[in-house]
């Protein structure tokens, strides 16, 4: 994959992966990393033509489902369809998110209560749907389990604008860690990526603008971090070759948070 930093090849053949958020961003770049080592992927997200217009692409490994991740019966139905046509999900990355900007003053309740349903209830409701079926299916000897939080470099940041969506990812790497605690005796790994500020969709144009280019400019290496920079540590965490690592927090982002 063009601008990628990985170096693993075929690391997640015979795997059963679920995405969140995948009609776009880090989401659909997963997506494609993972059918391209060798997984099977359930894509899913609210925005449904996207996900079809992505699935074509990906053919027979993708399977792509209608997703809400603010609505637990969706996140049920979503895993039943994987079951369904693959048998248990064995690889989760927790990835559906939104930002909301604005100063903790100005933001309306009804935009704090979205970061928190979709940024944090909805990520814990997906794990938790995904360790239920690993324990019920037996992955305490397989210790095949694998989920992957993606929370974000803002949890180990202060800053205007973004309080609410940081304390919400703060609370992220946390949980990430609870639930390492809790299944760690059910054969599930659970460890939480931070990306850095990456030229996504969820940025808006704010980097186009001279206030975001003045914030791009403050960073130690003054640049986005790339996309392709998130595919090693992915691969790793979601691999059989993170057996040993559950717990863990890393912090993807080029030095910008230095």
């Amino acid at each position: 994959m063009a601008g990628s930093d990985r170096a693993m090849n075929g690391s997640m053949k015979g795997r059963i992966a679920l995405i969140t958020g995948a009609s776009s961003g880090f989401g659909a770049h997963f997506a494609r990393l993972l059918v391209g080592e060798g997984a099977r992927v359930v894509i899913g997200a609210r925005r449904v033509e996207r996900l079809a217009a992505l699935a074509a692409e990906l053919g027979d490994a993708a399977l792509a489902v209608a997703m809400d991740v603010t609505d637990e019966a969706s996140i049920i139905a979503a895993y039943d369809a994987a079951e369904a046509r693959w048998g248990t999900v064995d690889t989760v990355i927790a990835n559906a998110g939104i930002a909301k900007a604005g100063r903790s003053t100005d933001l309306p309740l009804s935009d704090i209560a979205a970061v928190v349903d979709t940024n944090f209830t909805g990520l814990y409701l997906t794990a938790r749907e995904g360790a239920k079926r690993m324990i019920a299916a037996g992955f305490r000897e397989s210790e095949r389990g694998r989920i992957v939080l993606i929370g974000s470099i803002t949890a180990e940041m202060t800053g205007n604008g973004e309080t609410a969506y940081a304390a919400i990812k703060a609370g992220v790497a946390h949980l990430g860690r609870q639930f390492a605690r809790e299944w760690v005796r059910q054969g599930i790994n659970v460890n939480t990526i931070q990306p850095g500020y990456v030229d996504t969709e969820i940025q808006g144009d704010w980097f186009e603008t001279a206030a975001g280019q003045a914030h791009l400019n403050s960073f130690h290496r003054r640049r986005l971090t790339p996309i392709g920079a998130l595919d090693a540590p992915l691969l790793l965490l979601c691999s059989d070759a993170s057996r040993h690592i559950t717990g863990a927090t890393l912090t993807v982002d080029d030095g910008q948070v230095l």
